[in-house]
């Protein structure tokens, strides 16, 4: 029985029922609203649209958010830096990756992909240690206090997903078409480039999307390796504008920084949503 032939008695509730459930996942941004247009400063608006409701709180932050250092034009150009970065290398190294896993055979083929499902269990922070360690012997310690070594760090955590997301996506695509094209002449390259990257784009979509992401709301690796503020990022900025105690919080200006800063985040999801969807479906088949 579908919904269209249910009684109007069970009609109108499930109508409120998800009515209701859209109000609860409203709520939360309707608060965080109020308190960005509330002039008071205070945690706890007393309605959804305060007495005296204004955008000076957005324009506080879009000049310098209180009390960082680093305007916000800066903290956004290194925000975008790095979710960029990452997001690109993730799906060029991920995809190579991907196709040398799904379609050649070699030793350890088997132990790399699994141990690629145990990294994506463990949280960034498990590795915090390791990766400062490594990008100061790597890269230096002058290269790692900047976009450049949290970029690296970022993307090393990003590729075990990528590459599994995207092998997944490969196996579905048949081999009779890679054949074909190399009846006709075609190079691994150009068969890589003319047959699967056009076949993998929404596996690609949803391995860009969560590299930006990753990169863009990422907090613990730059709050750890980062201390000059010409490279800190808006998610950095965010935690700096926390005071020791609540009455030292900017609210006002927390709040308007917290929706400025997942508008790009919302913008990129719903651009690439009709990938999305059979990105994440189509790549979940067994390796």
């Amino acid at each position: 029985m579908n919904r269209e032939t249910l009684p109007l008695r069970s009609q109108l509730l499930y109508q409120l029922l998800c009515l209701l459930i859209l109000l609860i996942v409203l709520f939360p941004l309707l608060w965080v609203f109020a308190i960005a247009l509330d002039p008071r400063d205070i945690a706890r608006p007393t309605s959804l649209i305060p007495p005296g409701a204004s955008l000076q709180a957005f324009a506080k932050v879009l000049q310098k958010p209180t009390p960082n250092p680093v305007n916000f034009a800066e903290l956004a150009r290194n925000s975008l830096l790095l979710a960029g970065g990452v997001s690109l290398f993730s799906v060029v190294l991920g995809t190579s990756a991907a196709y040398a896993f799904s379609r050649f055979r070699f030793p350890g083929r088997q132990v790399g992909m699994l141990a690629f499902v145990i990294v994506l269990m463990l949280p960034n922070v498990a590795t915090l240690a390791a990766l400062f360690v490594m990008l100061n012997l790597l890269i230096g310690p002058q290269l790692r206090n900047s976009i450049v070594g949290v970029g690296i760090a970022m993307t090393a955590a990003s590729l075990p997903f990528a590459i599994w997301n995207m092998k997944g996506f490969i196996d579905t695509i048949p081999r009779d078409l890679e054949e074909a094209a190399h009846i006709d002449g075609a190079s691994l390259n150009q068969t890589f480039i003319r047959i699967i990257l056009p076949l993998a784009v929404p596996g690609l979509a949803v391995t860009a999307l969560w590299g930006f992401l990753g990169g863009w709301t990422e907090f613990a690796l730059s709050w750890q390796f980062i201390s000059n503020p010409r490279w800190f990022t808006l998610a950095m900025a965010l935690y700096g504008m926390q005071g020791q105690y609540a009455s030292n919080t900017p609210w006002s200006q927390f709040a308007a920084m917290s929706i400025l800063v997942s508008i790009p985040a919302v913008l990129i999801f719903f651009a690439l949503q009709r990938y999305i969807v059979s990105g994440l479906t189509v790549g979940g088949v067994k390796g």
